[in-house]
């Protein structure tokens, strides 16, 4: 019967214990919770992502007989960097989500995502954040760090940031994952995400929450580039139990940069047979005002409660999946 819920009551309350327990870690260090809208002019130009368009007929400055797109929110972080332009201090939300992708065992197109941004803080003052978190909420082991070039050395004995095009095609081969359309693209960091996703993810935090950090530039752009490799930017990953849990950034606060960076990503699109994205013009006018240096981060709240759980598919943590929405 596809018009009931694919979330029991028992777990229904289990997941408002976390929603509780998130609210009162935040509580305590007097980070405030904020609301954005879900709805937005602008949307991202990652290449990997896919917004949700609808069409609204009545914004001020749109021909009365011509629709305007507008996009659902991949996630909170254009809206929440405008406030902290705005004035604002350290805040966090708990917001629904959209990504117009297929849904699975860890996904679904709709959401809930928890964001939040400290000011004055770098990624390893996050990270050691996040970790308390995922203490309070799950237990367990404390976490552990690893450098995305430490990782690539210690699980296939090569360094992402210095290894050729020919040389990250011979590695797939040697573990019998390469494919002809991965090779055609010619795009060496395309490679890389590929063998850190299917060779290297499924060994991360197996038996407790490990974060990965300084991620490639292309592969962050979002993020400060590191002061000691400028090779690297200052994004982390979390992952536990087989889930991508977290994402975070030390953020990038130049306006320039994050143009040029937003342009690099739609020349990526174009290249890919991929349509090119609108440019969130209000945010490039908040990072041109001014945002203070901080770090922010998004989780998966759904993933979190299947984590705290023990439960192996998203749809048992949400009242309804796409399928019954």
């Amino acid at each position: 019967m596809t018009w009931q819920t694919t979330l029991t009551w028992q777990n229904a309350q289990k997941r408002a214990e976390v929603l509780q327990q998130i609210r009162q870690f935040f509580a305590e260090r007097k980070v405030i919770e904020v609301e954005t809208p879900a709805l937005s002019q602008g949307t991202v130009t990652d290449v990997y992502l896919d917004a949700f368009t609808c069409k609204y007929n009545f914004l001020a400055e749109s021909p009365a007989d011509q629709s305007a797109d507008l996009y659902l929110q991949t996630s909170p972080e254009f809206h929440m960097k405008r406030l902290l332009a705005s004035g604002y201090g350290c805040i966090f939300q708990i917001a629904k989500a959209f990504r117009h992708e297929e849904s699975g065992r860890n996904h679904n197109p709709e959401f809930t995502m928890l964001e939040w941004y400290r000011i004055g803080f770098d990624q390893f003052d996050l990270m050691h954040e996040v970790a308390e978190l995922l203490q309070v909420v799950l237990g367990g082991d404390k976490a552990v760090l690893s450098s995305y070039q430490d990782i690539f050395m210690q699980t296939v004995s090569i360094d992402p940031l210095t290894a050729s095009f020919d040389e990250l095609v011979e590695l797939l081969n040697k573990y019998h994952k390469s494919a002809d359309w991965l090779i055609e693209m010619q795009n060496a960091d395309l490679l890389l995400q590929f063998i850190f996703t299917e060779i290297i993810e499924p060994t991360i935090g197996v038996d407790q929450p490990q974060f990965i950090y300084d991620f490639p530039i292309a592969q962050a752009s979002l993020a400060r580039v590191s002061i000691d490799d400028s090779r690297v930017a200052q994004r982390f990953e979390c992952y536990y139990r087989g889930i991508e849990l977290v994402n975070g950034f030390n953020e990038l606060t130049d306006a320039n940069e994050q143009q040029v960076r937003f342009e690099e990503d739609n020349a990526k699109r174009t290249a890919q047979g991929l349509p090119v994205k609108p440019i969130d013009k209000n945010f490039i006018a908040a990072l041109t005002h001014g945002l203070p240096q901080c770090s922010g981060v998004a989780l998966g709240v759904d993933r979190l409660v299947m984590l705290a759980l023990d439960i192996k598919n998203i749809s048992e943590v949400q009242s309804f999946s796409i399928e019954r929405a």
